[in-house]
């Protein structure tokens, strides 16, 4: 059996001396492209999930495997679901690049109803009133100058994706250069708090997966972001269309389409969140202008490769349209 990215009878023996898995394995693709690789893999017996970078030259640090492990591994026995980590390995010549094991954990896709919303704000906030030092995550990233380190990290990535007029985002760059809000306290964020970053049983948060973006900084980060994932049908973006939506879905991680729909009551969640985590969420308009002005810049960044000729799919030729609508919700954040 042949797999891209797997060599089952390396990996098969690695695990077996690790006492993870024992025999042969099979193994099933379940997320590919240029995110980081997912597999469902088996013995006979047991089930479970092998995690490593994509294929061919990738920069460590946006898929850093040992990253991921070692916050999931930190956060196992508390009160955030995450899989339970079984193995980690940074010798790539194993499957060709470091990888990870760990537990398989069953749910199903879902729209953001309600009673789902609820839940993932009351995981977002457990997970942020978690004490890093407590979990051994104390020198897990540097909180200090954190959010003055997004506005300038996304202000670069715009300038590295032009490729025409985009109306009002340099005015939301210098609002949110210029009116930074003090930080409280370090946390653990996410970095991509979603929906598209759980699994979902019962209609309660499983597990959340895909820390590849994680560190200590600004929690109210991962709020404006969730909360403006869960709203984006206030952008009023129908006119696009379905396949730019899915489109979206895929290049952005889910960030437009799929989990929206204007279903929950974001004020409430915002609510919800700052009641159960202790936050000051008064500034919170701030933090979703700059949710807004990531994801216009990384929807620009696809538009420009679109325009290059660089994406593969269909679905992209519309995608430059959501930018002015997320541009517009932002200055009217901020």
């Amino acid at each position: 059996m042949t797999v891209p990215g797997l060599d089952l009878d390396r990996l098969a023996a690695r695990l077996s001396d690790a006492g993870v898995t024992d025999g042969p394995l099979t193994a099933e693709l379940i997320e590919g492209g240029k995110s980081n690789l997912t597999y469902i893999v088996r013995d006979g017996v047991r089930t479970v999930v092998v995690r490593r970078p994509p294929l061919g030259h990738v920069l460590a640090t946006a898929h850093d495997m040992g990253r991921e492990f070692r916050v999931m591994g930190a956060l196992q026995d508390t009160d955030v679901p995450v899989p339970r980590m079984y193995h980690f390995c940074d010798d790539a010549e194993v499957v060709g690049a470091p990888f990870y094991v760990m537990e398989y954990v069953e749910g199903t896709p879902t729209r953001l109803t309600p009673e789902v919303g609820e839940h993932l704000a009351d995981v977002l906030a457990r997970l942020h009133v978690i004490d890093p030092a407590e979990v051994g995550l104390g020198d897990f990233g540097r909180p200090e100058g954190f959010l003055d380190r997004q506005v300038r990290r996304w202000k670069r990535q715009l300038d590295a994706s032009r490729s025409r007029e985009v109306a009002g985002i340099d005015e939301l760059f210098a609002r949110l250069a210029g009116d930074v809000p003090a930080s409280g306290p370090p946390a653990i964020v996410h970095g991509d708090f979603k929906l598209g970053n759980t699994l979902i049983r019962d209609g309660k948060v499983a597990a959340v997966l895909d820390w590849e973006m994680s560190t200590l900084g600004d929690p109210l980060t991962d709020l404006a972001l969730f909360l403006l994932y869960a709203d984006f049908s206030d952008l009023d973006v129908g006119a696009v269309g379905g396949a730019v939506g899915g489109a979206v879905g895929g290049a952005v991680g889910g960030a437009v389409g799929g989990e929206v729909g204007g279903e929950v009551d974001v004020a409430a969640l915002a609510a919800r969140y700052a009641e159960r985590s202790g936050r000051d969420t008064s500034r919170l308009g701030w933090y979703v202008g700059l949710a807004c002005f990531k994801l216009a810049v990384i929807t620009e960044g696809i538009h420009f490769r679109f325009t290059q000729g660089l994406t593969v799919g269909d679905g992209f030729a519309g995608i430059g349209d959501i930018v002015a609508p997320l541009v517009e919700r932002g200055l009217r954040e901020v």
